[in-house]
């Protein structure tokens, strides 16, 4: 059949959830035997997220061929398992930059160019995944000679979220451009829309007056809604749904309301009882047909209800936002549920560890993450939390910077440099067991210059990593994983940490780089160069996260 595409907007206010229920979407149509990708297009003007603070964005989620991605398609990805690529997270910096390129090389023959046609003609080619080299012609943003990204492979359903806010006028060219899609795509094309229903404690009431003004307002852009799902706190009864549906002149069977659900996970399965997929497939024509029994999701379902034991695990890290270390948190959740606990995290600031307070601020954890990031701010801590644990026999689980702390650590207090650093921190530091990547030395750009992506990684037989990732089905001693740093263990130092027990268990075979250290006579103490928590996903929750909450509960 030809490509389907779902539009996902959002009204009222930001942070509802739309990719959650875009991924549910995913997954219900995924269920039902299409094959689906996920994007999502943010109004912003970063070229990727890459740069961005934590604070201001969350997470960067970094995609299997090296793109630093908006936290969405981490949602993407763990509800669907697929993987998503550089072309499923789009910004209007990466449109302009596109365009502006064009201009400069002369595609566009003197035209003066302008949001509309360009601009909205660039931003309609990504929605479609329009293949390298279109017919040229005039006017129509497709006349390009330059090498655009090639999407690729072809999709029953294309499923388009887009950031922000109807109304937001950053967000004015998507909606354009979503505006001319529907007319061109006719039946091809459903809009989705998500809004919020507020609940006024003083007057015990549910208010549909902002969901209106919102429909009104996208309307008002030349798109009719076909789909409302209203964001919702207190359940909402079929008269209310009559109410917005007789005033935003959408069908009763279309208006599915989002309440609040004691898990994200729980979101799909709440979709399909309302029948939000069975309402797309009706308007697009396409036969609904039986519902799925998404029996392994409700297998899952059943795991996370029954997990009533508890897993208490440390974050060691600078950025005290959930968002920020989203999708390590995911993946002790995913881990936790699978080992039939339910994993609780707290938070430990690394600016406020001290060799005085560190025994009490870890205390009562069963386990601690040693969180990624970059900067000076907060490795001290880490540095005396990662000293604290390997000598208390605490599982330990350094992620990417907090890998490099734990080498840091062991470089100062087992070899004894005690003025032992990362060349990040310290670049006149005389050991510098952490050291810039050769590469990466000559580059001067900050955005989408790391190393990033999926590289192999070959595990050493019997080591404890190796045992991990052993544990899933066809596994091998050869694994690829997904990377974001410019930092490296220094090979100068390996011999001296294997024979003072740090052992490099996992070495990228083309570049000879340490990915993985462990301690074997600990318990649990292993640092990942690399991020695990990119590849977690609902069915198929990551080895190392889940070989690390089997100790912590051990311990």
């Amino acid at each position: 059949m030809d490509t389907k595409y779902i539009f996902v907007t959002g009204g009222v206010v930001s942070s509802l959830g739309k990719g959650i229920i875009s991924a549910s979407i995913g997954k219900l149509l995924q269920a039902r035997g299409y094959k689906v990708t996920i994007q999502k297009f943010d109004p912003y003007i970063n070229i990727d997220p890459g740069t961005l603070n934590p604070y201001e964005h969350g997470e960067c989620y970094v995609t299997e061929d090296g793109m630093e991605t908006d936290l969405d398609l981490g949602h993407y990805e763990r509800f669907t398992g697929i993987r998503t690529t550089r072309h499923n997270s789009i910004t209007t910096g990466r449109i302009y930059k596109t365009v502006i390129d064009r201009e400069r090389h002369g595609d566009y023959l003197g035209k003066t160019i302008q949001v509309v046609p360009h601009i909205t003609d660039e931003i309609k080619r990504r929605m479609l995944r329009a293949p390298l080299n279109p017919p040229k012609g005039e006017g129509n943003g497709f006349d390009s000679p330059l090498p655009l990204e090639n999407p690729g492979e072809a999709f029953d359903f294309v499923i388009t979220e887009v950031g922000g806010t109807i109304g937001d006028i950053e967000s004015a060219p998507f909606m354009e451009a979503i505006r001319q899609l529907r007319w061109q795509l006719g039946r091809d094309a459903v809009c989705v829309h998500l809004t919020y229903v507020p609940y006024l404690k003083a007057a015990d009431e549910l208010k549909t007056k902002p969901t209106q003004h919102s429909v009104k307002e996208l309307q008002g852009m030349g798109i009719q809604p076909d789909i409302l799902v209203l964001r919702t706190e207190r359940h909402l009864d079929d008269s209310m749904r009559l109410k917005v549906a007789s005033f935003c002149n959408v069908d009763l069977e279309c208006v599915v309301q989002s309440e609040d659900m004691p898990s994200i996970y729980e979101v799909p399965v709440s979709m399909q009882r309302q029948g939000l997929d069975a309402a797309i497939l009706r308007k697009i024509g396409i036969p609904v047909g039986e519902t799925p029994a998404m029996q392994p999701w409700h297998t899952f379902l059943q795991k996370q209800r029954n997990a009533t034991r508890e897993v208490h695990i440390g974050l060691v890290g600078k950025y005290d936002l959930q968002d920020a270390y989203k999708s390590i948190r995911e993946s002790l959740n995913l881990a936790g549920i699978y080992n039939d606990v339910k994993a609780k995290l707290h938070f430990v600031n690394s600016e406020e560890i001290t060799t005085e307070n560190v025994a009490g601020k870890l205390e009562g954890l069963q386990g601690i993450v040693v969180c990624p990031g970059f900067g000076q701010r907060g490795i001290e801590g880490k540095i005396i939390a990662a000293e604290y644990t390997r000598n208390n026999d605490i599982p330990t689980f350094g992620i990417c910077l907090g890998m490099q702390m734990m080498v840091i650590e062991f470089a100062r207090n087992v070899l004894g440099y005690k003025d032992a650093n990362s060349a990040e921190m310290d670049d006149r530091t005389p050991h510098n067991v952490i050291d810039m990547m050769e590469e990466q030395k000559t580059i001067t750009q900050m955005g989408g210059t790391m190393r990033l992506g999926a590289y192999e990684c070959e595990l050493k037989e019997g080591s404890r990593a190796a045992e991990a990732y052993g544990a899933v089905a066809d596994s091998s001693l050869m694994i690829k994983e997904r990377h974001r740093h410019r930092y490296e263990f220094n090979n100068k130092y390996r011999e001296e940490y294997e024979a003072k027990g740090m052992k490099c268990v996992g070495v990228n075979p083309a570049a000879n780089l340490v990915e993985i250290v462990e301690i074997p006579e600990k318990k649990w103490y292993i640092g990942a160069q690399f991020h695990p928590e990119y590849s977690s996903t609902v069915l198929n929750p990551h080895p190392l996260f889940m070989s690390f909450v089997k100790a912590c509960l051990e311990k």
